[in-house]
């Protein structure tokens, strides 16, 4: 008879089989859920949720799915969209109350916005570019021949795609008559005007952006809504590397994020963030991070591509990777500006016998600490 190799919650000469039922499949991929760290203690909420797990509503022409604070209920500043177009499918014009953060995971799309002076925007974004949208700014996203697929990040946990305010919703509900009188039309040309939002659709690929630009009397929106991420030169440290997209890259954007990139084996350091949440989204690999949340509490995640994580501001936090490839996650902000703390960059800038009568450590250790921040480290 083959060996049982199902994960057991036991460790050491603690804990004891599980005979079921059990979600064999979530036990294989959350070890640290199932045994825990010795260092994990007291109630931690839950600090990851995977787009596997959220509802997808499906179009033509595309799809989406969201995790906002209905899923992950400690996410209260930020929520997430990902969301795919077919080849020249549209996300149709619309605006919403929160800001727009996105970033390309596969392929290309147009995007195209005017602000409240009439001054316009159109690109072409590509896998890797970010883009941003202020609240309030309308702008629609449509795909190119390949199709693309992108993330959204909006500075509201209770943000929902479903409730946006939509072009064609609008004209849905307002007398033709209206609608007629504003625009200088009459009413017999509006029969086609759609009865309901439209929301994802099928469209034709554009033509070259050459072609596709219009020109405003009022010009260009005055900061790009486009930055390019990929194309921006790493940070590289031992263990991998990172790229911060801040306002002193990228002046349109409220929201600040760093793209990382840890090695088999790396880490990003012990740290927290001194002003605000931290929101994840993991692209690839395999990877755990552990949280300390003050007072003796602290618990430990396992994390794959597709999942979301969420830290409060403040909590000491530690990223490590887990498999033989690298391990590649968006942590994002709700602030212009990215900050964050190291620990080991405290302790060597501060007297070395203060440290070392603080955690019982030779003076020695405390000295020879780099005094540079080192976010990822083997």
């Amino acid at each position: 008879m083959a060996q049982d190799t199902a994960p057991q919650p036991v460790r050491g000469d603690g804990g004891g089989p599980d005979k079921g039922p059990r979600n064999m499949m979530l036990d294989r991929q959350n070890p640290e859920l199932l045994v825990p760290p010795p260092t994990d203690h007291g109630t931690v909420p839950n600090l990851r949720f995977s787009f596997s797990n959220a509802h997808t509503r499906i179009e033509r022409g595309g799809w989406t799915r969201e995790v906002t604070q209905r899923e992950l209920p400690i996410a209260t500043e930020m929520a997430g969209v990902d969301m795919a177009l077919e080849p020249g499918a549209y996300r149709e014009l619309h605006w919403h109350k929160q800001a727009e953060w996105g970033y390309v995971i596969n392929g290309s799309c147009r995007v195209g916005a005017v602000d409240h002076e009439g001054r316009n925007f159109l690109e072409d974004i590509q896998q890797g570019d970010l883009w941003f949208f202020p609240k309030g700014v309308p702008h629609h996203i449509q795909a190119l021949a390949n199709g693309v697929e992108f993330l959204l990040v909006f500075d509201d946990g209770m943000f929902s795609e479903n409730d946006t305010f939509l072009m064609s919703d609008f004209f849905a509900h307002v007398p033709k008559s209206v609608v007629a009188k504003n625009f200088g039309w009459s009413v017999d040309q509006l029969d086609a005007l759609p009865e309901r939002e439209k929301y994802i659709f099928q469209g034709e690929v554009p033509p070259p952006l050459t072609e596709d630009r219009v020109v405003s009397p009022a010009g260009d929106v005055p900061r790009t809504f486009k930055h390019r991420l990929h194309a921006q030169a790493p940070h590289r440290f031992p263990g991998g590397s990172v790229r911060v997209a801040d306002t002193t890259n990228f002046a349109a954007s409220t929201i600040s994020a760093a793209l990382v990139e840890i090695d088999p084996g790396g880490l990003r350091e012990l740290h927290w963030h001194p002003t605000d949440d931290e929101w994840q989204y993991w692209i690839s690999g395999h990877g755990r991070m552990g949280v300390f949340a003050s007072s003796g509490v602290a618990r430990t995640f396992d994390f794959r591509a597709g999942d979301v994580g969420y830290v409060p501001f403040a909590y000491g936090h530690y990223i490590e990777n887990l498999g033989d490839e690298p391990l590649i996650f968006l942590e994002m902000f709700r602030n212009p500006r990215f900050e964050d703390i190291s620990l080991a960059q405290w302790m060597a800038n501060t007297p070395a016998e203060v440290i070392s009568d603080t955690i019982n450590l030779p003076r020695g250790m405390i000295e020879a600490l780099p005094k540079e921040k080192r976010p990822v480290v083997r």
